[in-house]
């Protein structure tokens, strides 16, 4: 990823300009970086040979970072001189592979002896090569890798295919998901269980010892007969990588072992075993791992061979490739899941050695914008790792650097859409590219920057065009954001409330760049504000191409005063790959309480891990003295899931350093979530030791000081606007520059790949080795209009929804529960003084729109004068506004400087896994009175004046259980441990809400919480309109109906009457059926959350999620109905199956999408010492053009599924099948999705609860599709099969088995009659 300017006035003075093959196509991304022939300069001294042999005389040694487009290779000399060439890094007219020709081109002008191409390179002057790569993630991307078949656990076909059930986009009817790596699956006879103390069911089996030393039972041995005959087919097919995953075997590898050993006797080529690659607990991220390896290994393996084929002898050249965890290894342990981020990691290790100061200790954010999108990363001393990550909708499970990215870079496409100004996530991509590449592109950020002169033709290389032999079409990006500026001050002009100025085009470029630098921020907000971390008492560290030109003005929006910009910056990746480490890393699953009695043990394994890691790099010519060894637990808290990797400094001689992990553990934790979990043992997950080899030491050269600090040579200087105005700016060349050179802004320093842009106030100084430090002008917002600005409207978007997003990172990092922390099934959200929605981050849709009731509620009720600074409410009832008891509201009002009324409150919504009630769980399908549903809170201040109420909020817990039949919470421990971490979700968006009112004042930050209202407004009313419009030349007027019903017979009904003047709509459920008996009936708050969700699902485009989606909505309920219950009415069913209902209905009057499975499929089991809740994906309904989704979560939900692995370490059930209901799916033109069959064996007794729908009446086609299959509950009792119905709370025994089939979508339109 690069993107930047070039002076073609340097390129002439060192070197040549290299333009072969279609070089103009390959340009995003680089904007700016072209390829060069070799130029020999002073990079740094080696004062070490990077390996522990002594480096020979007149050796050469390379780094290499092979990038999407160009490959950047810098050759090292004993002398300590370096040569630097860059090279496309596909060109095949010209040649094979772009590292062996750059390595051709430098050893030949070395040696003086021509190289014919198609001869191997000699080696005689290579001492040794280092390589990061991006072979594996764009075959990744591309998916090009190696047919794949997957050997599975039988039961678990589509455990991948169905992942973790979410959906990526929750308001996408066309649900996308990547498709799975694997072509083939064979399903194997074997299967490993858990052992369990509290099991009393007999499995049979043998029991035996697992690599971490606990008892496992071996229930069904490997049917190796039957696999090697499924294997032989398979390999008919001419598929020759095999990934092997079963369930639990990365702490019982047995069978996966035999079974690779079988593929490998068949012939397969390579196979991959999960337990190897990555021997940790979850098998769904793990079975992605194993997938990804599998498919990319062959291809590093052919890519290694052909590189190897280019040379003449590498065995005595040392050859090492970047790992995705920053360390080197060498080429023959370089495999695919550790070679995603390959290319990516050598430039954190660059940020690290070349931006972070040893004696400051200042953390460093590492800022790499590139063509379609920007990566950040963090460090502060050491590399942070994290173990899990998603590329290409990949889960990879193994240690990566944590880097994050946006979709917004040099080639993000600009956009006007309702009132906003748009940057992304559309790439121009490669081809056509940008407007000003002369390829009838389109119009990007690069535009932008060109339009606005930050970016100089004249200075740029003469590559566009047919010939390409013609500069930068500056015109041409000029002409279209003239045209885009002519659409935007109509729309001004039209708009009443807005400022009614004229925008430049130079206004609208700056505007787009303002957009875009604050969508690059996002991420970086992430990495620091939502763990912790002031993003303003960071360094910013840009490298890679464009990021030069936004540098100045992205630490202005984080109030970061410090930039630093290497002067190598875009070579950087290549950079951090010379100065890694050689890396091996030893890991263990362990599974063990951190305790004192436990010391030995875990000292033993550590030091027989470091033994064989040590071993490893000495194998590899590191001398003892230069190998150091790390040793990291992976540690949690019992009974949560999000488990951390601590370092600690241990002495494997003396096992009671051990206890120097928990100070780390608890500093850490606190750090992160704000509180300690007291009297809760820590599990220790995993065991990691990484042995690094240390590979080279260097120390950069001083440059010539300057004479006159002050007064650095410039040839001119050109217009560049600014928020400022269009301002007078020198012009500088890096080459020309000397230590102690001070550039004041506005000003362009302009270097052989990069543009740097000062802006004004601002100043650059030249550094001794002649890297440039950058003193940020603070930002100072002076404008206060609050008129709506179209530009400001786009930034306030973004402001407000990072608001919510940082509330829901806090509370999902804080949280201790599995319904929170791992399913995900909460909600953030940003309100008015007055209660009204102004942001809700994308979470849950049930979610959505309900919670302003809340506010609204509490707002009405205590009154504002009965609120202070420092309260925190929380509520639940229906009656105020909640949706279902076990989803807890906490809101928090937020006070700003003496001001004696909330000037916003902030909320969030999780589900609590128990508060009492009738069965464990609090979801009882037979509760006839919201009593029997659990704890109840209307108005209640958990923090009152700043002090946490607990035993009044223990008192309320237990409430419950003094209503016959029922129990009080039966985990208030963990009550209160989510509360708490409710409440710091809230304290984190209150400071954020605070901060962003001092940067832009009260006044102006409330004016665009109405103007963002007002443009969701607009936007439904637009929809409206067009439907309107649509449906009154169909059939002579506007009004739209449906009716649905519940399976127990209860309708559903709606008329929509639109108004298409006005763009409004009279939602009118009139002829709905009465209240019910049982736990079906919908609160108020449902009803709307489902309306809100379905307008922004019909709207179809991204706009902002708040009250205005309702502002042209008239709904009408009438009392009594299952819509709009009686007080104390039962609702626990409502919110999980009739939203469902009420989503299908208006779907169906819009004639929009075919029935989803219009069910959550809810299964509660517990007793009264644990509960467990999960809800089951099914099928998505197809609509006119696409399929519907098999095994997915659709409409109002999108809560994750437990990973099986999980699920049956921790809890008393055995997961006997997980896999697609094949054939469900109506049939049609377009089909709909398959539902699935999950089987679930009890082993002890338990409560059980469903809480189901569409087991009556099936979910519905549309336009002549077919219907979709209803679902079916079926329990196995005492050799009985038989069915229990949609809705059932019963007893179940040790040995029962519960199947749950769950609904096909419907189908679309009329099926073809072949």
């Amino acid at each position: 990823m690069h993107s930047c300017s070039t002076s073609s006035r340097c390129i002439a003075d060192e070197s040549e300009v290299i333009v072969s093959g279609n070089f103009s196509s390959m340009l995003l991304g680089w904007l700016g970086i072209l390829a060069t022939a070799t130029r020999t300069q002073t990079l740094f001294h080696v004062s070490k040979a990077p390996y522990g042999r002594m480096e020979m005389p007149g050796r050469l040694g390379f780094a290499i970072d092979r990038g999407g487009t160009f490959t950047d290779v810098i050759a090292f000399k004993s002398d300590g001189n370096v040569k630097v060439l860059k090279v496309l890094s596909v060109d095949p007219a010209n040649y094979k592979d772009a590292p062996t020709e750059a390595i051709r081109r430098i050893v030949e002008e070395e040696s003086g002896t021509k190289i014919p191409q198609d001869q191997p390179v000699p080696t005689d002057l290579i001492d040794w090569i280092r390589m990061g790569t991006t072979v594996a993630t764009n075959a990744l991307l591309e998916r090009r890798g190696e047919r794949l078949a997957l050997l599975m656990t039988k039961g678990f076909k589509d455990l991948l295919f169905i992942g973790n059930q979410a959906r990526p986009d929750i308001f996408a009817f066309d649900i996308r998901l990547p498709e799975v790596l694997y072509e083939d699956v064979i399903e194997v006879e074997e299967r490993v269980l858990t052992s369990r103390e509290d099991s009393t069911l007999d499995v049979g089996g043998s029991v035996e010892t697992a690599t971490n030393g606990s008892k496992i039972i071996v229930e069904t041995q490997l049917d190796e007969e039957e696999l090697r005959k499924n294997l032989e087919e398979v390999k008919k097919k001419g598929i020759k990588s095999i990934a092997i995953l079963f369930l639990h075997s990365f702490i019982y590898p047995d069978h996966e072992q035999k079974a690779g050993k079988i593929a490998r006797e068949i012939g397969f080529e390579h196979v991959s075993l999960s337990h190897q690659v990555m021997p940790m607990i979850k098998a769904v991220p793990r079975g992605f791992t194993v997938c990804a390896d599998a498919y990319l290994t062959p291809k590093i393996v052919e890519y290694i061979k052909g590189f190897k084929a280019g040379f003449g002898d590498l065995s005595k050249v040392r050859v090492n490739f970047m790992q995705s965890d920053g360390g080197l290894c060498d080429m023959e342990s370089f495999f695919g899941s550790r070679a995603i981020l390959s290319g990516p990691a050598g430039g954190v290790v660059g940020v690290a050695a070349t931006a972070y100061d040893e004696e400051t200790k200042k953390p460093v954010i590492g800022f790499d914008m590139g063509g379609t999108s920007t990566d950040v990363c963090r460090y502060s001393g050491n590399l942070e790792h994290v173990m899990e990550t998603t590329t290409a909708g990949v889960s990879i499970q193994a240690p990566q650097l944590d880097i994050r990215t946006v979709a917004a870079g040099g080639g993000s496409r600009l956009f006007f859409r309702d009132g906003l100004f748009v940057v992304g996530p559309e790439s121009a991509s490669a081809h056509p590219g940008p407007v000003c590449y002369r390829k009838n592109g389109y119009l990007t950020v690069t535009d932008a920057n060109v339009v606005l002169g930050r970016l100089l033709p004249e200075h740029f290389p003469k590559i566009f065009g047919p010939n390409a032999d013609q500069p930068l079409d500056k015109e041409a990006s000029v002409r279209e954001m003239s045209k885009l500026t002519d659409e935007i001050n109509s729309y001004v002009k039209s708009n009443e409330s807005s400022s009614q100025k004229t925008y430049t085009v130079e206004e609208v470029a700056l505007g787009f760049i303002s957009v875009a630098n604050e969508e690059m921020c996002r991420p970086i907000r992430a990495l620091t504000q939502s763990r912790g971390y002031d993003p303003s008492a960071h360094a910013l560290a840009c490298f890679g191409g464009a990021g030069g030109q936004h540098a100045c003005a992205v630490a202005q929006v984080l109030g970061i005063t410090e930039v630093r910009i290497h002067k190598y910056a875009s070579l950087l990746s290549a950079y951090g790959i010379a100065l890694a480490d050689v890396v091996t890393e030893v890991q263990q699953p362990l599974q063990l309480v951190y305790d004192k009695k436990n010391y030995e043990e875990i000292s033993r394994r550590l030091s027989e891990m470091e033994k064989q890691a040590r071993e490893k790099l000495r194998g590899e010519d590191f001398e003892a003295e230069q190998i150091s060894c790390s040793s990291f637990l992976h540690m949690r808290y019992d009974k949560t899931d999000t488990a951390i990797m601590i370092a600690a400094d241990f002495d494997s001689k003396d096992p009671q350093t051990l206890s120097n992990y928990a100070d780390v553990f608890l500093e850490t934790y606190k750090r992160e979530f704000g509180f300690y979990l007291e009297h809760r043992e820590i599990i220790i997950d995993d065991l990691r030791v990484r042995a690094v080899g240390k590979a080279s030491h260097h120390k950069e050269e001083e440059i010539k000081r300057a004479e006159e600090p002050e007064n650095p040579p410039s040839p001119g200087s050109t217009l560049v606007h600014f928020s400022e105005g269009a301002l007078d700016s020198k012009i500088y060349f890096l080459n020309e520059m000397k230590a102690g050179h001070i550039i004041q802004g506005p000003a362009l320093l302009i270097d052989k790949n990069s543009t740097v842009v000062i802006e004004p106030g601002s100043r650059a100084e030249i550094s001794d080795n002649g890297n440039i430090f950058l003193h940020v002008r603070r930002k100072s917002e002076q404008d206060t209009s609050v008129k709506v600005d179209p530009i400001r409207l786009a930034i306030f978007s973004n402001r407000f929804m990072s608001i919510a997003e940082q509330m829901g990172r806090v509370l999902q990092r804080t949280a201790i529960s599995t319904n929170i922390k791992e399913r995900l099934d909460f909600s953030c959200a940003l309100f008015s003084p007055d209660g009204g929605l102004i942001a809700n981050a994308p979470h849950i849709p049930v979610h959505l729109g309900g919670m302003q009731y809340t506010v609204k509620f509490q707002i009405d009720h205590l009154g504002l004068e009965g609120m202070r600074d420092g309260d925190v409410i929380l509520a639940n009832h229906p009656t105020a506004g909640g949706c279902h008891l076990p989803d807890f509201t906490v809101i928090s009002p937020v006070y700003f400087k003496g001001i004696k009324v909330p000037v916003f409150f902030l909320a969030n919504r999780g589900h609590h896994a128990d508060i009492g009630g009738l069965v464990p769980g609090s979801m009882p399908p037979n509760a006839t009175d919201i009593s029997q549903e659990g704890a109840a809170f209307i108005s209640f201040k958990v923090v009152d004046d700043g002090t946490f109420q607990e035993e009044a909020l223990v008192e309320a817990l237990k409430a419950p259980g003094k209503v016959p039949g029922c129990s009080g919470a039966r985990n208030i421990s963990d009550n209160i441990s989510d509360i708490k971490a409710q409440i710091a979700a809230n304290r984190k968006g209150a400071a954020l809400v605070c901060c962003l009112i001092d940067e832009y004042s009260l006044e102006v930050v409330h004016a665009y919480m109405d103007h963002i209202q007002a443009t969701a407004e607009e936007s439904v009313r637009n929809m409206l309109r067009k439907v309107g419009k649509e449906i009154k030349e169909e059939t002579g007027c506007s009004r739209l109906e449906a009716s649905d019903f519940m399976d127990d017979g209860t309708e559903i009904r709606l008329a929509v009457d639109i108004d298409i003047d006005k763009g409004s709509a009279v939602f009118d459920f009139a002829g709905t059926g009465s209240e019910v008996l049982t736990s079906s009936n919908a609160p108020h708050a449902v009803t709307m959350s489902a309306i809100t969700y379905c307008l922004r699902c019909l709207v179809g485009k991204d706009i902002p999620l708040n009250n205005g989606c309702l502002a042209p909505i008239d709904i009408r309920i009438p009392p009594g109905t299952i819509l709009s219950p009686s007080k104390n009415a039962p609702v626990v069913a409502g919110n999980v199956l009739t939203s469902q209902r009420i989503c299908d209905v208006i779907f169906r009057a819009f004639r929009a999408v075919a029935a989803s499975q219009g069910c959550m499929n809810n299964f509660i089991f517990g007793d009264e010492k644990m509960g467990y809740y999960e809800t089951i994906a099914g099928g998505a309904g197809a609509g006119n053009g696409f399929d519907g989704r098999s095994g997915v979560h659709t409409h109002m939900t999108n809560t994750r599924i437990t990973d099986p692995e999980i699920l049956e370490s921790r809890y008393p059930v055995i997961l006997r099948a997980w896999r697609l209901r094949h054939g469900t799916g109506g049939a049609g033109k377009w089909r709909g999705g398959d539902g699935v069959v999950r089987c679930i064996q009890f082993r002890k007794p338990l409560s059980m609860s469903l809480l189901t729908e569409r087991r009556a009446l099936a979910p519905y086609g549309m336009a002549g599709g077919e219907d979709g299959k209803r679902g079916q509950n079926i329990l196995t009792r005492n050799g009985r099969v038989v069915t229990i119905g949609s809705k059932i709370t019963t007893d179940v025994e040790a040995g029962e088995i519960l199947q749950i089939n769950t609904p096909g979508g419907g189908g679309y339109g009329k099926a073809d009659k072949e």
